[in-house]
């Protein structure tokens, strides 16, 4: 059962980070300049910001 879990989040994660491009690849690639251009403190912070609201998220699904 875990790895079915772990598969469907997978996949979960593919199609939301597939919306953006699909929907607007206009607005995908200035986002994309705008990281390339943070330094690595900044994309750090902000990676762990993400992965904190992940968290929060999955504890509040469950």
């Amino acid at each position: 059962m875990m790895w079915q879990d772990l598969w469907a989040a997978l996949a979960l994660v593919l199609v939301i980070e597939g919306i953006l491009p699909f929907i607007s690849p206009g607005s995908m690639r200035n986002a994309m300049q705008q990281m390339a251009q943070m330094d690595d403190k900044a994309l750090r912070i902000t990676g762990l910001i993400s992965m904190i609201a992940g968290l929060v998220i999955l504890g509040l699904a469950r």
